[in-house]
């Protein structure tokens, strides 16, 4: 299993599959094969599907610079290993063939071909929820102390810059009004929902406030802003709600901060690895229910929660998301997508307290959960994963043509 830091990644909005992802794959490519006269890029299936709502084009541009070029759409069309294809080639002056990639974009900001999985490197020698509880168990060792164990602790300097890039990205959409771009009229919440709730008695206040700091990072990423993936950036408001709150509640100090980044981050790698995160190959379960499962596990930790509490926590906030389509409405990070993430954290609180409540001992197992998950996903038809092709993505259009 590979280390938390591609877990979470700082870059711009607003998708790591269709964004983060193809930018990268673009700067790889034009580093193997500088000197070519012609590029084509050719975008498959979801990629295809909601590339340009999701501005993957415009990221592919940026990379590309002055250099001819041409991006290609075939949405009907999937490539083997996974929904989110890619195809780079270059050419040269008479059209003949230089170069070519296929690679995909498979979640989080990451790229995988069919030679290696984004250059990763196992440093997690457990790699299953039970087999980490048996060790803590064993060892005494916390969840974060045993991701410090695999990771080092210079870990916690990367996670106080992921967390002060969380809290920028917070304040700044907590501070900002207007019209979310793409063209659905989509005006900004998160500073009325933030105003409004600091009128509320204080017994009120929490899903008002968990809601307003959710808002103000996932419309911070709809704009094309500066986030972190928490798994992803359609999930990315989660994580930063839940830790922003209970700062603001409980005065956490910045190692309890970034020791619950560090269980919330094991959480997330685990679903990574024997999951996954990607909106493309699972539905929405698989970004917004994992944000759960991580803002859980954090919360339970800091409410001195048990290991054993936390996996509680975590395996609800992934169980209950189970079944979740992924249906963009015009292919835009922004419908359902922004709500979802003020309900996952409201969730993911309401988890973290039920399992303080327990033992921590219940019958379906996180492991069990992810299991479940990946095998939900690939059940649920392509049209509902990520492609605008069904669900509210059509009743929009249909509403919107009537």
């Amino acid at each position: 299993m590979d280390t938390i830091r591609k877990l979470y990644r700082v870059g711009t909005g607003p998708s790591s599959s269709h964004t983060m992802a193809p930018s990268r794959a673009t700067r790889i490519f034009l580093a193997r094969w500088p000197d070519g006269c012609h590029y084509r890029i050719t975008l498959f299936a979801s990629l295809a599907a909601t590339g340009k709502g999701h501005l993957t084009d415009k990221a592919i541009a940026k990379e590309m610079g002055a250099r001819s070029f041409e991006i290609l759409w075939k949405e009907e069309e999937v490539l083997p290993l996974h929904p989110n294809g890619m195809l780079f080639e270059a050419v040269d002056d008479k059209e003949r063939l230089l170069g070519s990639w296929e690679v995909y974009s498979v979640g989080g900001g990451a790229l995988s071909d069919k030679d290696s999985k984004d250059d990763s490197s196992s440093i997690y020698p457990l790699t299953t929820m039970d087999t980490i509880l048996d060790h803590c168990h064993q060892s005494g060792q916390s969840f974060w102390s045993y991701v410090e164990s695999c990771e080092g602790e210079q870990l916690y300097d990367f996670l106080e810059e992921i967390w002060q890039t969380m809290k920028t990205s917070l304040k700044k959409g907590i501070a900002t009004e207007g019209t979310l771009p793409g063209g659905l009229g989509l005006a900004r919440k998160a500073k009325s929902l933030y105003s409004k709730t600091k009128m509320l008695k204080k017994e009120f206040g929490q899903d008002g406030f968990l809601a307003a700091y959710a808002y103000a990072v996932a419309e911070e990423n709809a704009t094309g802003g500066t986030i972190v993936t928490a798994p992803t950036c359609g999930a990315c408001g989660v994580v930063p709600a839940v830790l922003y709150y209970l700062t603001q509640t409980m005065r956490l100090s910045s190692s309890d901060v970034a020791r619950a980044l560090a269980t919330a981050g094991l959480v997330g790698n685990l679903v990574k690895h024997n999951g996954s995160i990607s909106g493309a190959e699972v539905g929405c379960q698989g970004e917004v229910g994992t944000a759960c499962a991580m803002a859980a596990a954090a919360a339970t930790q800091v409410m001195g929660g048990s290991v054993r509490q936390i996996e509680y926590a975590a395996e609800m906030g992934l169980e209950h998301h189970l079944g979740l389509t992924c249906d963009p409405v015009d292919g835009l990070v922004q419908i359902p997508c922004i709500e979802r993430n003020a309900h996952a954290a409201t969730r993911a609180l309401s988890c973290c307290h039920f399992a303080l409540l327990t033992d921590g001992n219940h019958k379906i197992s996180f492991d069990d959960v992810t299991r479940v998950m990946k095998e939900t996903g690939q059940a649920i038809p392509s049209l509902y994963r990520e492609t605008s092709a069904a669900g509210l993505a059509k009743v929009y259009r249909k509403e919107k043509k009537s």
